[in-house]
């Protein structure tokens, strides 16, 4: 599990002063760049240099409590699943100061050559970042 802190910022809280829930999306793949950091030149390098991304193909969402202006998520990001080519992202975002969960997302996302748009192979050391993050089966499915 990797750990990531985001704090709420004013224009992302709807006229109900509360997270739109879009943004929720936002801070998952924010939490996705924080993962891949572990790799040598991180998220950018495998965009911009090795051409290797990872759209989603299917997002759920189970919203629990609500997050406003000036709380802080802290976001708890582990693997649910890894496939041939595909990997299933499993975030669960706390509020920081009390513990209280806002938000699990499950983020299923396939290795795709940025050339062509097409999936291709997931890299040895992608899946051996994802591995290490892998929770035990039958959790966070």
């Amino acid at each position: 599990m990797t750990v990531f802190d985001r704090p709420i910022k004013f224009e992302e809280v709807d006229a109900a002063n509360i997270v739109f829930f879009a943004r929720f999306v936002t801070y998952a793949h924010e939490a996705m760049e924080h993962f891949f950091n572990a790799l040598e030149g991180g998220y950018a390098r495998l965009i911009l240099e090795r051409r290797v991304g990872f759209p989603a193909v299917h997002v759920e969402i189970t919203f629990t409590a609500p997050a406003r202006y000036g709380d802080v998520l802290r976001i708890e990001t582990r693997v649910a699943r890894i496939g041939n080519r595909s990997a299933v992202l499993w975030y669960r975002m706390h509020h920081a100061a009390t513990g209280l969960l806002a938000c699990e997302l499950r983020h299923t996302v396939v290795t795709t050559d940025l050339r062509t748009l097409t999936s291709c192979d997931m890299p040895a050391d992608v899946r051996a970042l994802l591995a290490q993050h892998l929770e035990p089966s039958g959790e966070g499915t």
